[in-house]
């Protein structure tokens, strides 16, 4: 008879998700948000990014409307589901900026930790 064991399958699991989660913090905290919609008219806001302890975070806007998403961090592009037609998409910039893009790269967003 074949005896498995979980506990290490459920260890490994554990453990995978560690450094998912260690590479998203540097992304996590507050943003101002600076963007363009499709029309050209520009926006204004902020955005904050928290972590959701299973190597996805939420995503909440406050740019004259609410709205929240789930994004997942790989490598250095986040993407977010935030019940658009198409995702955002974020490239995490060395300086910590995030550059975004959403509605299908007709809007641009611009993330940053200090006011512009």
């Amino acid at each position: 008879m074949i005896r498995f064991s979980f506990v290490p399958l459920a260890a490994a699991a554990l453990f995978a998700t560690a450094p998912i989660a260690q590479a998203q913090q540097h992304i996590l905290g507050d943003y101002y948000a600076y963007g363009r919609n499709a029309d050209g008219s520009a926006y204004e806001g902020t955005v904050a990014i928290s972590g959701n302890g299973n190597g996805t975070v939420t995503v909440a806007w406050s740019v004259g409307t609410d709205y929240s998403g789930t994004g997942v961090l790989n490598g250095d592009v986040l993407t977010v589901e935030w019940g658009g037609d198409h995702p955002a998409f974020y490239i995490v910039m060395p300086d910590g900026e995030l550059h975004g893009t959403w509605n299908d790269g007709t809007g641009l967003e611009l993330l940053t930790r200090t006011p512009r």
